[in-house]
């Protein structure tokens, strides 16, 4: 619900940040748009302990964005959106069980509904400045869960 941690920072009503930012985007043409990934690296197993194996680790990740950006490895799709081939991520040496990986990349559709609840709280706070693309990208998630 905070886009790079910048509620604290913005000086400015975040609906017209993110309008300004989805102007700009419209303005790109398609294949030259950022490409956005997601990582969380703090997901926990049922005993609390962190499931990866920490930052000196996350090359890897980076390693498959990029290979991913350049189209030498495929994904999944989800619905929050394309994840790794977990055969095409590298985990080399890392001494996580299959399990562990299957885990790490799992999409819990019961805790996303439940943010995506949290989400709608939070978009109700900025009104009708809320650009429309943020509602239908909601929408769409909510309807793939």
């Amino acid at each position: 619900r905070d886009p790079f941690a910048m509620l604290p920072f913005c000086g400015y009503n975040m609906a017209d940040y993110w309008n300004n930012w989805l102007k700009i985007g419209s303005q790109i043409e398609e294949p030259n748009r950022p490409r956005i990934f997601q990582v969380n690296w703090f997901r926990k197993d049922k005993n609390g302990a962190f499931m990866w194996p920490g930052f000196s680790e996350n090359i890897r990740v980076i390693d498959w964005i990029i290979n991913r950006l350049e189209n030498k490895v495929g994904f999944e799709e989800s619905p929050i959106g394309r994840l790794p081939k977990l055969d095409q991520f590298n985990s080399d040496g890392l001494g996580l069980s299959a399990e562990t990986m299957n885990e790490i990349f799992k999409v819990d559709k019961k805790a996303w509904l439940a943010e995506a609840d949290l989400i709608t709280v939070f978009f109700s706070e900025f009104k009708e400045r809320l650009p429309n693309e943020m509602i239908g990208q909601l929408r769409t998630l909510q309807s793939k869960l």
